[in-house]
């Protein structure tokens, strides 16, 4: 999978399951070329979320949400998630 399938997918399945006003993401893989434990094929996103419904909710249960809504990517495709919620 490339970046622009893994974040379009990334974008499609959190926009499923949470209702959010504005989303963007960034592949910051770049960041971590040179670091331990860093795979081909896996990426490390920064994903800057506006939602109403996560800001309601507390930091831990609104980062639980979305990390279950990411499980098989997390497991598969991504190696690290920066998360911003507005």
């Amino acid at each position: 999978m490339n970046i622009n399938e893994l974040i379009a997918i990334v974008k499609k399945k959190l926009c499923e399951k949470i209702i959010i006003e504005k989303i963007n993401i960034e592949d910051k893989s770049f960041l971590h070329k040179n670091h331990r434990g860093n795979e081909i094929g896996k990426f490390h996103l920064k994903i800057h979320i506006q939602s109403k419904e996560l800001k309601k909710m507390s930091k831990i249960d609104s980062n639980k949400k979305i990390y279950k809504t990411l499980d098989y990517e997390i497991k598969n495709y991504i190696h690290s998630l920066q998360l911003l919620i507005d």
